[in-house]
């Protein structure tokens, strides 16, 4: 069995709008999918099928002025799962 291996991004947004989101997310049944690394800092993590890398872009511009993401590097540590 061969499992795909995700592509990760990283977004600084305000906390309140963490759940909001999520929500819009888990409304595209699986297209990605956002982990909390900071909820004190409002930074995600999201992950996606690198085969829906262009719906998942598109999507992130638009949540660019929804939410106010603001991409930032990969932390120099990330928690476990």
């Amino acid at each position: 069995m061969t499992s795909e291996i995700f592509s990760k991004r990283y977004f600084i947004l305000p906390r309140a709008e963490i759940g909001h989101l999520r929500f819009i997310l888990e409304s595209y049944d699986g297209l990605a999918f956002a982990r909390t690394l900071d909820k004190l800092t409002g930074l995600v993590e999201i992950a996606y099928p690198p085969s829906r890398a262009r719906d998942v872009e598109s999507l992130l511009k638009g949540l660019t002025v929804e939410v106010g993401l603001q991409e930032v590097d990969a932390p120099e540590q990330i928690p476990p799962l």
